[in-house]
């Protein structure tokens, strides 16, 4: 066949039409039509972004500083940027996890002394310059502050999972236990075989640890052990197929609380997960240096609501019947209220908390947290703090099992030591520890960090008490940490070379998207 109709030559390609076209027209209209086709995907491939910076710009509760970091991700890295928005630019467990969640938040028992919506249950005595921050707490998980309660803080981290081990030993009806980390060694162990003994002898063992964090024990043959003895088990925001976990939820919202409930009446609650201080999983950073208190009192029937709706958010099981159960009230002790945050509660509630403590204190404030990357009110907070003459301090760890996190906050070094505040980093090992101190009268403890993932990803649980003898304990644990540290002069913070600075900074710029 010639192709007459283009140049007369007679090599036709062997998939042209039956009309016959040269390897010349050929060649030409496929050109065409892959220009046409890179046409169609570049301008999908823009009006993608531009869709997605629209939701950027909508998306609400999202300060100005993250939208304008989240556009730049997206327009600056074309096709990564698109996948690390989908994948990480929202916060949601998916919509079906949202959807239980907010039944649970509704069907759960509202009781006096304990959970309420309304305002005038707040009328236990308090100081006045004490009562707001507790409504401040009221806020986020509708619990009110009660009285007759007694805490301990425990030694270290073997002494805390001792202690833990005793109380399950001796527990008489149910034994209810949360982790982030829970880890297949020593003192994690200590514990699988508590939980194990109480099963046995008819103790109502319910244990929930995060998929994530505690993979290595909820894939062991210990998790199956305690099944076996009749301990009931649940796994925290399951990821399922990697692949397929995005279109679910994000997969990196986890669960980051740490609770332990006895009997209704003794609780935990701090910084420690359920593992050695060696910390096998990242031990070139051991010791993990950790504070918890135990608790006994009412305030245990609080943090008894925030398991439970952990527990039914993932099983199919009632516990509102242990809810209803009459609080035990004791006649001495102090005040307590326990709160839950997480990407389903209350926007901003962990940092509006942090921030009403910062603004109330008087004379002195001290901050023990291993990760520091606040949002710019908080910054300012803090700096506000020592500016009007309150001893204004915080301890960092020195070594920080996360780089990209001791860049960022290392970042805001220069502007707290020039407003005054004081910066320690403790040098006997990775100090984990999350405590509170406010001029010798108020302590917050519990499993939130001063830094965005606690504020807007994880699950935390946190407890607020008003007591000058277990503060001045705290505040006494704290002194002990300033002794093992170094003090950070502006002098040395000036003295760094600019690439350091500029890695700090760089990686502060990412804040709002980390």
């Amino acid at each position: 066949t010639r192709c007459d109709r283009h140049c007369g030559r007679s090599r036709v390609p062997k998939d042209a039409d039956p009309a016959g076209v040269c390897a010349t027209a050929w060649n030409l209209q496929r050109m065409t039509d892959s220009a046409w086709f890179a046409v169609l995907a570049v301008s999908l491939h823009v009006l993608l972004q531009v869709g997605l910076a629209v939701r950027v710009i909508l998306h609400p509760h999202r300060d100005p500083a993250s939208r304008i970091a989240w556009l730049a991700v997206i327009f600056a890295m074309p096709v990564a940027g698109l996948v690390i928005y989908t994948l990480f630019g929202e916060v949601n467990i998916g919509r079906l996890r949202v959807e239980r969640r907010r039944r649970l938040r509704e069907r759960m028992p509202d009781l006096p002394g304990v959970r309420s919506r309304d305002l005038e249950t707040l009328a236990l005595p308090l100081a006045e310059h004490h009562a707001h921050l507790f409504r401040v707490g009221w806020s986020i998980s509708c619990f009110v502050p009660v009285g007759g309660n007694r805490g301990t803080l425990m030694s270290d981290s073997n002494a805390t999972i001792d202690a833990m081990v005793g109380d399950i030993d001796a527990a008489q009806q149910h034994v209810h236990l949360l982790f982030y980390i829970w880890l297949p060694d020593n003192n994690g162990l200590k514990v699988v075989e508590a939980l194990c003994r109480a099963a046995r002898r008819g103790v109502v063992c319910r244990a929930m640890a995060d998929d994530l964090g505690s993979r290595t024990m909820i894939r062991s043959r210990h998790w199956e052990a305690m099944r076996d003895a009749g301990v009931r088990l649940a796994s925290a925001l399951p990821i399922g197929n990697p692949l397929l976990r995005p279109f679910k939820g994000r997969i990196d919202l986890r669960n980051h609380r740490k609770i332990v409930v006895i009997d209704d009446w003794v609780t935990y609650c701090g910084s420690q997960n359920c593992a050695d201080p060696e910390f096998l999983v990242k031990a070139k950073y051991a010791p993990w240096v950790d504070a918890v208190i135990r608790f006994e009192g009412p305030i245990a029937r609080q943090n008894q609501f925030l398991f439970a709706g952990d527990w039914m958010a993932h099983v199919d099981e009632d516990l509102d019947g242990l809810l209803l159960q009459p609080v035990r009230e004791h006649p001495d002790g102090f005040t307590a209220q326990a709160m839950g945050t997480g990407p389903t509660v209350r926007y901003s509630a962990m940092p509006e908390m942090f921030e009403s403590l910062i603004y109330n204190a008087r004379r002195e404030l001290t901050i023990t947290t291993p990760y520091y990357v606040p949002n710019n009110s908080m910054q300012a907070a803090l700096c506000s703090c020592a500016r009007r003459g309150v001893a204004t301090t915080l301890i960092f760890p020195a070594r920080n099992d996360s780089r990209i996190v001791a860049a960022a906050s290392r970042s805001y070094y220069s502007e707290l030591l020039a407003a005054g505040v004081k910066i320690y980093e403790y040098a006997g090992g990775l100090l984990h520890s999350k405590l509170l101190t406010l001029d010798g009268e108020m302590t917050l403890i519990g499993s939130a960090n001063m830094d965005r993932r606690s504020f807007d990803l994880n699950y935390e649980n946190n407890i607020l008490f008003c007591d000058s003898d277990l503060t001045g304990q705290v505040r006494r644990r704290q002194q002990q940490y300033v002794a093992g540290s170094l003090e950070v002069s502006a002098q040395a913070v000036d003295a760094w070379h600019w690439p350091r600075r500029l890695l700090n900074n760089a990686v502060a710029m990412l804040g709002p998207v980390l």
